[in-house]
């Protein structure tokens, strides 16, 4: 049952999923930065850079997720998740 090994258990595949868990961790981190003061330099450089990851020909290596939708949807969750804290910070002050 060697041909049936999960790709789970693969030291190859479990590197390539870590980089790009830690890209994803890193983006977030540089876009609640940028939310919370837009002229950061340092955390917009941060942001283009894991942006410019996701675009690159090492990143379609490592996954078939596409990059831009990967970006997409990461703006998205932290745009969404500051907006639904916002509300739950004015319910909690009823």
């Amino acid at each position: 049952m060697a041909g049936n090994k999960n790709l789970a258990d693969d030291p190859y595949e479990r590197l390539a999923n870590a980089i790009i868990l830690q890209a994803v961790s890193d983006y977030r981190i540089a876009l609640k930065k940028i939310k919370a003061h837009p002229k950061n330099k340092e955390a917009i450089s941060e942001a283009l850079e894991i942006e410019r990851f996701f675009r690159s020909g090492w990143y379609s290596q490592l996954t078939s997720v596409d990059g831009e939708y990967l970006i997409k949807r990461l703006q998205d969750e932290v745009r969404q998740s500051e907006s639904i804290r916002g509300k739950k910070n004015k319910s909690d002050r009823r």
